[in-house]
């Protein structure tokens, strides 16, 4: 599938390795993938973000990436979920950070504790690369841009789609600005 990418593509999943190498995360994550879209500039992605003013606001949506990750990768839905039930998220983040330090539950290890080399993609990392390779093909695009990674983000449930939508970027947005004229708003 890989050779069907776009340079634009292949550049956000080299992204999304280095971000996960830099935190020092087991696995590529798909919260790596938005990170390494984040940090593009030129594309057709980038164009869409920028569009729907998720450009602009790129250290808020690190910072929302950032605060799931503390809490072991829920959506604030579950940790909603999860209060309805009598169990405070908040509050066993902070027993466990207090015991284990900052960020213990968010599955990345501190600076060299990981061995450099190989990491693989975890299932949610594959599932919006798999979902890229369905959009593109919905679209009859013979190719996979970055373009289909964000609508493939923005279409699985999980902590990247939830913080787009906080964001205003939904399928629905992108898929206007990118398909429908580009005058979609946030939203």
């Amino acid at each position: 599938m890989f050779e069907r990418f776009t340079k634009d593509a292949r550049d956000v999943v080299k992204g999304a390795v280095e971000h996960a190498e830099g935190t020092g995360a087991e696995r590529v994550g798909a919260e790596h993938l938005l990170l390494a879209l984040l940090d593009r500039e030129g594309s057709r992605a980038s164009f869409a973000l920028a569009a729907l003013g998720a450009g602009e606001r790129r250290e808020s949506v690190r910072a929302a990436l950032g605060e799931a990750r503390r809490r072991a990768g829920l959506t604030q839905a579950e940790t909603d979920a999860l209060a309805g039930l009598g169990i405070d998220v908040s509050e066993i983040v902070a027993r466990v950070e207090e015991t284990h330090g900052t960020g213990a539950l968010s599955g990345h290890r501190k600076a060299g504790g990981r061995r450099s080399g190989h990491r693989p993609f975890d299932r949610a990392a594959k599932d919006v690369l798999t979902g890229a390779l369905r959009a593109a093909t919905a679209l009859r695009d013979r190719r996979i841009g970055d373009e289909h990674i964000l609508l493939a983000l923005t279409a699985r449930p999980g902590v990247p789609a939830e913080v787009l939508a906080d964001h205003g970027v939904t399928y629905e947005s992108v898929t206007r600005v990118l398909h429908g004229g580009g005058e979609a708003k946030a939203g």
